[in-house]
């Protein structure tokens, strides 16, 4: 079959309906999903996968299509509707069953995706799977089993709401001012059930599901999406804004100030915050991050470990150094008590605790952050050759100490930078700080992005 090989992503299956992804691919999809799981399965084990989907207008086409060449395949499906990406973790996680969440995350609204599950917290990625999906995608004739499996309907919104408040001490959290902007996406409906049940003011934005994205887009890291939450903050005098992408599994913080927070500012909070309760424990972040977060957990006692971007290898070195907490500079968080996963509405919660128990605001836990590290924020360059740019990069900071774990970074004593191309588009990222002063970050990001650029 003629299948567009870019769609092959490093940590999930992506692209545009139905240019690059349709429902004969999807058919296909279901179908190497399954001969997959199956080879590593016990022959007499029963194969059942769990299958649910976000609020995309392609996804009820593209989920029956997968169904279909899941069942054809002989797996027995548990549909689990249209829900957000961490209740669909929480499924996989509580059964021990694999699963396939229909999703392009952030993605605009043409485009559609797997995020593709083999037992929790391993999801399929590059390294682990997702390529030989494609194989068989593009050539195999799929053996066909002994009988072909069945569908049924399953819920798991309440038990994993019950999870989620579990997880921190309701009693503790204060009567706050929060506005939730979830943007048309996923985490609306349960979002309004879990915080039915704290003594918050909530106001909502853009609470219902809507493929058509009627009022912005669904990544809040453009300042556009989550400029009418910005203002809302500020108009209500509210304590808190939060934000969540399309899918639900990325989480996002507009202060008391109406100013959004950096993802490597809040890691460093949350972190702290983590090892107050569980000292001495491991604290994953990814390589683009400031400075903050390493100081911040090594400062309260932890133990800092670096890993390359992307919820797979996250996930997996979570569970493989048994760390408490992770976080992302693009608002991923992650934890050790919810299956080494990330959630949109865990970290909030938490940081609402957080909140609650030192009776503090936003901006005065990120004062000493801000005076002290000067960030510029992940900045996204289109360009022909990314790895050549790299090389480009890498020979004029050759006097830097540079690493390789995920592109380029390269290290001065008062600044440092990462550059790496993106998992998910044609782009060459670049995150740099200063801890100098934001003349400094400003001058360097200016000269690295000439050469990104030139």
């Amino acid at each position: 079959m003629n299948v567009n090989p870019g769609i092959f992503k490093a940590n999930d299956i992506r692209g545009i309906f139905p240019t690059h992804l349709n429902e004969d691919i999807a058919y296909r999809v279901g179908r190497a999903f399954a001969a997959f799981i199956g080879r590593g399965a016990q022959s007499q084990d029963p194969m059942r996968i769990i299958v649910g989907r976000d609020m995309r207008l392609s996804g009820p086409v593209l989920q029956a299509a997968v169904m279909h060449g899941l069942t054809d395949q002989g797996a027995d499906v548990w549909d689990i509707g249209m829900i957000s990406t961490d209740q669909y973790y929480y499924a996989c996680a509580e059964t021990g069953m694999p699963g396939m969440m229909v999703t392009a995350s952030h993605n605009p609204k043409e485009y559609n995706g797997f995020k593709m599950v083999r037992k929790m917290p391993q999801l399929l990625s590059a390294d682990t799977g997702i390529y030989d999906l494609r194989r068989m995608v593009e050539g195999e004739e799929f053996q066909a089993p002994a009988h072909p499996g069945g569908v049924s309907e399953h819920s798991f919104r309440e038990p994993f709401i019950e999870r989620l408040l579990s997880l921190i001490d309701v009693n503790d959290i204060n009567p706050l001012k929060v506005v939730a902007d979830t943007g048309n996406g996923m985490v609306g409906p349960v979002l309004q059930q879990v915080y039915g049940r704290l003594p918050v003011n909530l106001t909502g934005l853009f609470l219902e599901p809507d493929g058509n994205q009627p009022n912005h887009g669904l990544d809040p890291l453009q300042p556009e999406n989550r400029a009418e939450l910005q203002r809302k903050v500020v108009e209500l005098g509210a304590d808190i804004g939060f934000a969540f992408d399309g899918d639900g599994d990325r989480f996002f913080v507009i202060d008391d100030r109406g100013l959004f927070v950096a993802g490597d500012f809040l890691t460093a909070i949350l972190a702290n915050y983590f090892l107050e309760k569980f000292p001495e424990a491991r604290v994953i972040y990814d390589v683009r991050a400031s400075w903050a977060v390493p100081d911040r957990i090594l400062a309260a006692g932890g133990v800092p470990l670096v890993e390359r971007v992307g919820h797979t290898f996250i996930k997996q070195r979570m569970a493989d150094e048994d760390a408490v907490f992770a976080g992302e500079v693009t608002g991923h968080y992650y934890f050790r008590d919810f299956y080494y996963a990330d959630s949109g509405l865990l970290p909030s919660l938490v940081l609402l605790e957080l909140l609650s128990k030192r009776e503090v605001r936003m901006s005065e836990l990120l004062e000493p952050l801000e005076s002290k590290y000067f960030i510029s924020g992940e900045i996204n360059s289109s360009v022909d050759d990314p790895h050549e740019k790299i090389e480009q990069i890498a020979q004029k900071y050759s006097d830097g100490k540079q690493d390789r774990l995920d592109g380029l970074s390269v290290i001065y004593p008062t600044w440092h930078f990462n550059v790496r191309p993106s998992n998910t588009e044609p782009l060459l990222r670049l995150n740099l700080e200063s801890i100098r002063s934001k003349d400094e970050m400003q001058t360097r990001r200016d000269e690295v992005l000439a050469i990104i650029r030139g």
